[in-house]
This record gives structure tokens, sequence and C-alpha cells, in this order.
């Protein structure tokens, strides 16, 4: 058997995460666990650039972005598209904003340290053979726009994954899904012929986190809450914070096995 995992950054991108400044405001941030950079490919190999918001707690578990419900319904529009392995998804923030601070993101993207380290780390990852860049919601469009050197490539400015306007998430993506499946080559195990978006979200609009995206040695279930968006009662994430929350903690718990 061959392992699927993620082989981790190179030296040099690993410098950069590195250097990534703690925020110039911490109290609009979650600052405890450190940042959270990517998931995907950094080899060059990716196609297309995914550009998110802020890691959630799932991200901080698996020190991955876009692994928890948002990330598995992102997972679910790039198997529409016939991605498996080709995309490379990347923050706005690397550190989780507090929602309270959302109408203060722009000012937040422009301060000086975050936008000079924000630029460089783009710039070390944006892969040479990009096809297309998608930016999920209006912090990573903001961040996208501040970017110097943004790939002039077909851009999608849509709807983050967690908008609690699914009727015109559901519309954007779905437009968005017919846009890409002339712009973006799909991979050799993927297949951009099967349905796009209905009425609806469902649960084959999900898909679970490839393990070539998470770290050797994670659980089976981490990036799969399948389970748990089928339960009763229905919840979409593994990990959560506490009620109230103090910061420092994070809940995560595993899905019942009913093998033994």
């Amino acid at each position: 058997m061959t392992a699927e995992f993620d082989r981790e950054p190179s030296q040099a991108i690993a410098s950069i995460c590195l250097r990534c400044p703690r925020p110039a405001k911490p109290k609009a941030f979650w600052t405890a666990w450190g940042p959270v950079f990517y998931r995907g490919r950094l080899d060059g190999t990716a196609r297309l650039l995914c550009i998110a918001s802020d890691p959630g707690p799932t991200e901080r578990i698996a020190h991955r972005t876009l692994v928890g419900d948002a990330g598995q319904r992102v997972q679910g529009f790039l198997a529409k598209l016939g991605l498996t392995r080709s995309y490379l998804c990347v923050n706005a923030f690397p550190y989780a904003l507090h929602p309270s601070w959302g109408p203060q993101a722009d000012g937040l993207l422009a301060e000086p340290a975050e936008q000079e380290w924000r630029h460089q780390f783009y710039d070390a990852v944006r892969p040479p053979d990009l096809e297309a860049v998608i930016a999920f919601g209006a912090n990573a469009q903001a961040a996208f726009e501040l970017w110097p050197h943004k790939p002039n490539v077909p851009v999608e400015r849509i709807p983050h994954p967690s908008s609690r306007d699914e009727s015109a998430l559901l519309h954007a993506w779905h437009d968005a899904v017919v846009r890409l499946r002339q712009k973006v080559t799909p991979d050799p195990d993927g297949s951009a012929g099967g349905p796009n978006y209905g009425s609806s979200f469902d649960e084959d609009d999900y898909a679970a986190i490839p393990r070539r995206d998470l770290p050797f040695g994670v659980p089976d279930f981490l990036g799969d809450d399948s389970a748990g968006r089928q339960g009763h009662p229905r919840h979409n994430n593994g990990v959560s914070r506490p009620s109230p929350d103090d910061g420092l903690t994070l809940l995560w718990k595993a899905p019942r096995d009913d093998s033994h």
C-alpha cells in the first residue's frame, strides 16, 4: 500500500510561513493556536487557486485550510470541475478572525505588515500554469484585489461556502461551475460532466478532504463530517469552540465507531 499524505512545504515556502507576523490587532483574532496557511499542491502543479477567508476550528486541528464543513463544500465544488489534486487553497487571513470584527476586515487586510507578508506568500506559492482563481467571499476578494502581482487569469468572485444565503450561494456557485468547466482542465481521474448544483445543498454536493491534502497520521474521519451532517441532531463540524468561548479551548469529537 502507498500512503497518501501531504509532504509539507519546501524549505523556501516554510521560511516565509515562519515569518508570518502576529496580527497588528490581536484582539480581532484567535491567536492561541497560531496561523494556518494552505491546503493542496505547493509543487507548482496546481491549475486552480482558491482563496478563502480565514481558518476555523477544524482547520486548526488539521493545520490545513478549508478542511471543515466549508472546506468539504469547496471540495465538492472542485469535484464538479473534475479536479482531484491540481488545486491550491490559501487564506486571506492566516489567523482566525472573530466574526464581530468582520466589518473591519478591509482595514485589517490592509495593515502594512499583514499585506507585505501575504503578498510575499502569495507570490511564492502562485502556480506557474494557473488557469483560474476563485475568491470565496468578501475577505478573499479584498485580499486578491490588494495583491500587486495578481495573476492575469479568469477570476470567479463568489460567496463564501459558509454563506447563510444558501439560495444566492447555490445560484452563484452553479454559474461559476458552468464557466470554469470551460477554463480549467480536469485531472485525469476526475470528471467535469457530473451534476451541477440544484435548488438545495445536498450531501452529494460535499466531498471528503483527500488524504493527500492532510498531514501523515491524522484519523480517517478528519475532513469527512458526513456522519454528523446525516446525524440526529445534525452537526456539520467535528471540531468546535466551547460556549462561552475562552479563546484557548477547542472541542474535537470523533464520530461513533459502530464496527466493534
